[in-house]
């Protein structure tokens, strides 16, 4: 109860001075960043951006990552600016301030409902700390909703944000198809709404706007297609589940429920069940209180149908990816707004009126309480990663620098949780799993994971082969198990405050004997 009025008259002052709001995310956020210790995930593609050697390979490196152009071109920007992955932090900060800025601004919602919303765990924690693409999602989405009036004298605004959206990411790229497809089917069935467009649009307007989508859905689509030797999630040929597993439908299902609740149920079938009921419930409350407004309505099934359809067939996914399933939420009650009601599905599918009071007060109450628990799941993320570090690579490289080892022979392995660390140092490092000197890794033929006996015979060679001189530092993410006859090896320091635990760091020299 005193969370609630203290909430209510935080909301208050808010709607007062509503740039206040925003003010206060800034700050939180630039406190975020700088305590932030970034992850293999988002240095990767800082790394591909510094080392790709002409613009044709990026575009080739890129396709191994399963992600659009998008992020990747605004980083070969930002290293124009400078050579920091800090920028890309500030930069991806800037991102989840603007689409803030614009919900707070232009969104439907009562002011305790957008405060809860910009503290909750989506906004406030994964698409604001974590610099990656889905931020993106955040802001196109956004400003998406907020100028889709003026589809009623042209489409081209629209179709710009939804080709930016369709190549942030792939779960974008289902979002911006959905979106799309909503904008066709209204173009198509509203008579009054198609006749009013043409009184007011321009004779290009229609076909530029299409050709605009259009092109940036088949760019995206072209991206993010896998060569044939990849083996990310399953490559192209071997990464779809096209069986019917009852066990894998509620896991879906289930998604759904964690992008609302942050709750991803074990493997019981008892709380998959339960989590599904509630998750179906929450769905039916939503598709009757957007009865009356048909196109919202049409989006929502269409936007989750498509993100369902995805994480059964392809990819369950983390909460940065099954976060759209909120991000189709939002949006569909936020373009509710823009809309008359309506009773053509009222009347077809005989809904009662006492129904649909009955559903709307049951979904004012769920839409509460995925609020409230999207705000704990903020608060509890934000402060963990004050706390702990994301990933031990920050401490690790401070550790590197202090000392003046970062001149040094450094074979690291696993490859893939070095990126952090390569990123960090600026420099390559020697990679096992590639033999030779890398900083970014991609999962494609040529590249082999290793044991630690592989990795002490690698160093041999080295030594052997005169390449090295003095000794090696070594560093691995996991704790030394095995040892060489042929080397001498001497534990340095060890680096285990990390959330992700394939990211604590194990330093050793290694010397011949």
């Amino acid at each position: 109860m005193l969370a609630k009025k203290a909430i209510n008259r935080i909301s208050t002052l808010f709607s007062h001075y509503p740039g206040l709001i925003v003010i206060i995310f800034s700050i939180l956020g630039f406190i975020g960043i700088l305590n932030h210790s970034m992850w293999r995930d988002e240095l990767n593609p800082w790394l591909i951006v510094r080392d790709s050697q002409s613009f044709t390979d990026l575009i080739a490196n890129i396709k191994y990552e399963g992600h659009p152009v998008l992020w990747y071109f605004s980083l070969a920007c930002l290293r124009k600016i400078a050579d920091n992955p800090l920028i890309m932090q500030i930069f991806h900060l800037s991102i989840t301030i603007t689409a803030i800025a614009i919900f707070y601004l232009y969104s439907p919602f009562k002011s305790q409902q957008k405060l809860l919303f910009i503290f909750g765990y989506f906004p406030l924690y994964e698409y604001f700390l974590i610099s990656r693409n889905y931020a993106f999602s955040l802001l196109f989405i956004f400003a998406f909703c907020a100028v889709f009036p003026s589809r009623k004298k042209t489409y081209l605004y629209l179709a710009i944000l939804l080709g930016l959206l369709a190549n942030s990411s792939a779960y974008a790229l289902l979002l911006s198809f959905s979106l799309s497809l909503t904008l066709l089917v209204e173009f198509c069935f509203d008579k009054e709404h198609r006749q009013q467009y043409f009184n007011q649009s321009k004779k290009y307007d229609l076909f530029l706007s299409i050709t605009i989508i259009i092109f940036f859905l088949i760019l995206s689509v072209y991206i993010i297609t896998p060569p044939g030797d990849s083996y990310l999630h399953g490559g192209l040929n071997n990464g779809w589940s096209i069986q019917l597993d009852i066990r894998q439908l509620f896991k879906s299902i289930n998604r759904l429920f964690a992008s609302y609740f942050l709750i991803i149920p074990q493997k019981r079938w008892l709380d998959s069940i339960f989590c599904a009921f509630i998750t179906l419930f929450i769905f039916c409350l939503t598709l009757i209180k957007l009865s009356k407004k048909p196109i919202p309505l049409f989006f929502y099934i269409i936007g989750n149908g498509v993100i369902l359809a995805f994480t059964y067939l392809r990819f369950a996914g983390n909460p940065r990816h099954f976060g759209h399933f909120y991000l189709v939420f939002i949006a569909a009650l936020w373009l509710e707004s823009h809309y008359q009601d309506s009773k053509f599905l009222f009347n077809k599918f005989s809904l009662s009126p006492k129904l649909l009071k009955l559903s709307q007060q049951w979904h004012y109450i769920a839409f509460t309480l995925i609020l409230y628990a999207q705000l704990f799941g903020g608060i509890y993320g934000f402060s963990r990663d004050l706390i702990i570090p994301f990933s031990a690579s920050r401490e690790t490289a401070h550790y590197i620098q202090q000392n003046r080892l970062e001149n040094e022979f450094i074979v690291a392995s696993r490859d893939a949780n070095m990126a952090a660390l390569a990123g960090y140092l600026n420099r390559k490092l020697y990679y096992p799993e590639l033999q030779r000197m890398g900083s970014f890794t991609l999962f494609k033929q040529g590249r082999q994971d290793v044991d630690q006996a592989e990795i002490f015979r690698q160093i041999n060679s080295l030594f052997k082969s005169q390449e090295v001189k003095s000794k090696i530092l070594l560093i691995l993410n996991k704790k030394l198990n095995s040892n060489s006859n042929d080397l001498t090896i001497v534990p340095i320091k060890n680096f285990e405050r990390a959330w992700v635990d394939s990211e604590r760091y194990y330093l050793y020299w290694v010397d011949k004997v």
